[in-house]
């Protein structure tokens, strides 16, 4: 028998299992394309439901997620500037609307009291 005819001659050629690839392509492909692990935890005693935690997790580049119709952390004062300016803003609204009232009705009280 021969090199070329061993049945293990060739094993580094023969494109065998998936195709190898780098951390970084592998990343750059879930995040392309999203991925989503969901799973749900459950403690019953007795029959008695007594608490359960539903996981859902999306694992996405932020395109992808704004093309599912994700974009919460564009909302979350938390997260963006731009947001928590805005919470602030209609707080501040708010405020001023119920200081004009509170405002209005000490008026109303103090010229009712003379």
């Amino acid at each position: 028998m021969t090199d070329v005819d061993h049945p293990y001659a060739n094993l580094d050629t023969q494109p065998y299992g998936p195709p190898s690839g780098s951390l970084a392509d592998l990343l750059e492909r879930v995040l392309d394309k999203g991925i989503v692990i969901a799973g749900d935890i459950k403690i019953d005693l007795l029959d008695i439901e007594l608490l359960t935690i539903r996981l859902r997790l999306f694992i996405a580049s932020v395109d992808t997620a704004k093309k599912a119709g994700i974009d919460w952390w564009e909302t979350d004062p938390a997260l963006s500037s731009r947001a928590a300016r805005d919470a602030l803003a209609e707080e501040n609204a708010r405020l001023r609307a119920r200081l004009d009232v509170l405002e209005a009705a000490g008026e109303e009280t103090t010229g009712a009291a003379r």
